[in-house]
């Protein structure tokens, strides 16, 4: 019952918002960070909580996992701000047909951003992965990890480039503690409501199989303050995803100050 009242409870807040974000054309936009696996330098408008939710579906061989993930977003200026993010809920299901459902693990992260100008910017993440999930869904231990980022404006096209480090809690004994991550993603409008994104991303670590995956979604705002969007991730290693398809929005919940 707690799990379904979360759900419930996240689910009102999403929708509450998006009547305010049909009401309130006049006010500053969102800044969403989904659905792309790179995040933008740039951080929100200050002062104003920013919420995003989505429903993420994927399948590697035998196995099944969906989710729902969600972020808050908050900047205290223009170059430092906080994000909260993790995954109300998670089902999943392993080779053997088993089945394990519950809340996932919480992620916490301290953001710096670096404005060089109207169309570059650099930015840096410090952030916390803590064990909230049940080790049937999460790994059960705590990660760190740095994230540098790099965004630019080229013409009507927005680059975002991650570069991180993860160092996780659990691994094998034989391989790295350390996990290399990176992601390259390309915005560009097709029209005043309507806007494409393709990206490309893996990650490496001594002794494990390598991932990468190509991401292509659609993003449609019918105003500046709401945010839609949905796509598609296609696994290229044996150790990613065969696939995943998601969906969701971004939208402000409040202006704090």
């Amino acid at each position: 019952m707690n799990k379904l009242h979360g759900i419930t409870l996240l689910a009102l807040a999403g929708l509450g918002a998006l009547a305010g974000a049909a009401r309130a054309e006049d006010e500053p936009g969102v800044t969403p960070y989904r659905p792309s696996v790179s995040s933008p330098a740039q951080l929100p408008l200050p002062g104003q909580l920013e919420f995003e939710l989505g429903g993420l579906n994927s399948k590697q061989d035998d196995t099944r996992r969906a989710s729902l993930p969600y972020t808050f977003k908050l900047a205290f200026n223009e170059q430092w701000g906080v994000l909260l993010g993790g995954e109300a809920y998670v089902s999943a299901r392993d080779e053997s047909g088993a089945r394990a459902n519950g809340v996932g693990d919480t992620t916490v992260v301290l953001k710096r951003a670096f404005l060089v100008d109207s169309a570059t910017a650099f930015g840096l993440e410090l952030g916390a992965k803590l064990a909230t999930a049940k080790d049937t869904i999460g790994s059960g231990r705590r990660d760190y990890s740095v994230n540098g980022i790099f965004s630019r404006d080229l013409g009507n096209v927005h680059m975002d480039a991650n570069l991180n480090l993860t160092r996780l809690g659990d691994y094998e004994a034989d391989s790295g503690r350390t996990q290399t991550g990176l992601s390259t993603s390309f915005s560009v409008p097709v029209s005043e409501q309507w806007g494409l994104t393709g990206e490309l991303s893996g990650t490496r670590r001594r002794g494990a199989d390598s991932t990468a995956q190509v991401l292509v979604a659609a993003t449609y705002s019918p105003t500046k303050r709401l945010a839609i969007d949905f796509g598609v991730a296609r696994g290229l290693t044996s150790a990613s995803p065969d696939w995943s398809v998601f969906s969701g929005f971004v939208v402000p919940l409040a202006r704090l100050w």
